[in-house]
């Protein structure tokens, strides 16, 4: 059985995962062995974001212009309720939304690009 890595923000980002309070964690020998670990969650998260793409570009569709694209609310909403979970998750909120707040301003842009073709 592999053990989990040290807490990430995947107790944030997946909804199934245990709370970072109850995921187990292997401790490193070394620092490759950290960074493989770093790379390893680093690509698990690219996965997520390349699905999470594909419904950005979806909600594309019910937009009509790049003006309609950016939702205030919306990101209110997104980033109030990534400070929740990763308070409980155990990842420093502010981490957490800086994180979002960059995703959610890259993938607005995309969607603006891509609704204004």
């Amino acid at each position: 059985m592999r053990l989990l890595p040290c807490a990430t923000l995947l107790a944030v980002l997946l909804p199934t995962s245990l709370p970072a309070q109850e995921t187990p964690t292997s401790c490193c020998r070394t620092l490759g062995e950290v960074r493989t670990n770093i790379d390893r969650i680093d690509d698990q998260i690219l996965r997520l974001m390349a699905e999470r793409s594909r419904y950005v570009a979806q909600a594309g569709r019910f937009k009509t212009s790049a003006a309609t694209v950016r939702d205030e609310a919306r990101i209110r909403q997104i980033l109030t309720r990534i400070r929740a979970k990763a308070a409980v998750a155990g990842v420093n909120p502010d981490v957490a939304e800086a994180t979002f707040r960059a995703m959610v301003e890259g993938f607005t842009a995309e969607e603006a690009r891509q609704v204004g073709r």
